[in-house]
């Protein structure tokens, strides 16, 4: 049986494009800063690859702050102020139009079938409200979950091999009795690196580098619900 049941969160559970999001997510967080939308971003993407280069001595949000306001024209706790602000106020309405996927919590109920340890296993390079707030949209905000990866609670992120070994350390389980549920080849399938077992959700897949894939299951949010039900009545 699996002790953990780790799902991604845009691409996955929610069906979020984030080609299409990104460029309304930068122009709204520029505006609220009252600052140029391109030099803005540069920095914001820059800080950004020095968080998901984190080799675990301080948090994600440790080491995107410490890069990103001393960039930045005006005073950093002011910035800060406004960007918490942002998450709480504007990010929220980025969303509207955003559907539920209609198996997403068909899937995540499936998964508290097999084990009370299911997680939002979302990139850790937003805080948690924003997390919070595409939980919303897909429809799951309501649910237990054990662990929602943020920046604040990480000390690493996708790809890197830690990023699941802290996952399993903070549950206080061995690796190889997870399951990761993902729709990037590159960022979700490295869960196999610590002995995790995968599954791809191709409905948006993601492999920009062309790897070979290779998973325990492979299909839709529909066939991977279908999978985890399997697995919950061989168990019973």
């Amino acid at each position: 049986m699996w002790d953990a049941v780790l799902f991604d969160l845009d691409g996955t559970l929610l069906p979020l494009n984030m080609e299409l999001f990104l460029p309304k997510y930068f122009q709204a967080l520029a505006a609220k800063l009252e600052l140029e939308v391109e030099p803005f971003v540069e920095q914001l993407l820059a800080s950004t690859e020095k968080m998901i280069k984190n080799q675990g001595t301080r948090t994600n949000k440790e080491v995107f702050d410490s890069d990103f306001y001393r960039h930045l024209p005006g005073e950093p706790k002011e910035l800060e102020r406004l960007i918490d602000e942002f998450y709480e106020d504007c990010f929220p309405k980025l969303g509207d139009g955003i559907k539920p996927h209609p198996d997403a919590k068909r899937a995540v109920e499936a998964a508290f079938a097999i084990t009370e340890h299911v997680v939002v296993a979302t990139n850790p390079v937003f805080p948690k409200s924003a997390i919070l707030a595409r939980l919303q949209w897909a429809g799951l905000v309501h649910y237990p979950f054990s662990l929602i990866t943020s920046y604040e609670n990480m000390h690493s992120a996708k790809p890197n091999p830690q990023y699941y070994f802290e996952i399993a350390e903070k549950l206080c389980i061995d690796p190889r009795k997870a399951l990761m549920i993902g729709n990037d080849v590159d960022e979700d399938l490295a869960a196999s690196e610590v002995g995790m077992q995968t599954f791809l959700v191709d409905e948006m897949l993601i492999n920009p580098s062309g790897k070979p894939i290779a998973c325990l299951g492979r299909g839709s949010l529909a066939q991977c619900a279908d999978f985890l039900e399997k697995y919950v009545r061989k168990e019973n």
